[in-house]
């Protein structure tokens, strides 16, 4: 009779225990679920990346936490524009030189202050005393004159250029921002034997795996 209450008590504990154990161990699945990583992810968006920086130059770069490029897009930006002021001073001046060269009025000697000009006889360059002298200077400065404009206008080119550059690496950064090779990729080299014509010579293989 003992032996049948103790196991009739038996059958009603062990549920009860079963359902304590259960709802610990789905206490403690819940807490681990529940956690939370103790830092924050930050995720660049590409199309963000790229509006900011067609907004304002570097903007882009900073968006992506790049700031080390920042003086260098600026760094581009001044060094082309020194180009264009440069080659527009000197196309100015050359063009000057050239027109006073030209004209009809002696007075306008502005190319003699040309450099490497200075100091040279005004009558090499009269068109009636010395033909051949005159024609070889207006030549000279017809071509620096070219020369400059040519420049100038390629350093426009440049600085749309620069600026289609710094928008492209804006979205490059941030395309690549959370890009990672995982330990799926993998990378060996190591020996192996080719038979050629009835040998074995040794080589060298390269394999590259990637696990799913």
């Amino acid at each position: 009779m003992c032996i049948i209450n103790f196991c009739h008590k038996a059958v009603l504990i062990a549920p009860l225990l079963l359902l304590l154990t259960t709802g610990n161990s789905i206490a403690q699945q819940d807490t681990l679920v529940a956690e939370k990583p103790s830092g924050k992810y930050f995720r660049t968006e590409p199309l963000r990346a790229t509006m900011l920086a067609v907004a304002l130059p570097g903007l882009g770069q900073i968006y992506n936490r790049k700031y080390w490029k920042v003086p260098l897009v600026y760094a581009g930006f001044a060094g082309v524009i020194y180009a264009i002021d440069f080659n527009t001073s000197r196309y100015n001046t050359f063009l000057k030189a050239y027109q006073d060269l030209t004209d009809a009025f002696p007075e306008t000697k502005s190319y003699l202050d040309l450099e490497g000009l200075q100091g040279i006889d005004p009558s090499d360059f009269d068109p009636i005393k010395n033909p051949s002298g005159y024609s070889w200077y207006k030549d000279r400065i017809l071509r620096m004159v070219d020369y400059h404009r040519k420049y100038r206008d390629l350093s426009y080119i440049g600085i749309a250029a620069w600026y289609l550059i710094t928008i492209l690496d804006a979205n490059v950064d941030a395309s690549l921002s959370d890009y990672d090779i995982s330990d799926n990729l993998d990378l060996e080299i190591g020996p192996v034997t080719m038979p050629i014509m009835g040998q074995l010579p040794s080589g060298v293989s390269l394999t590259m795996r990637v696990t799913f």
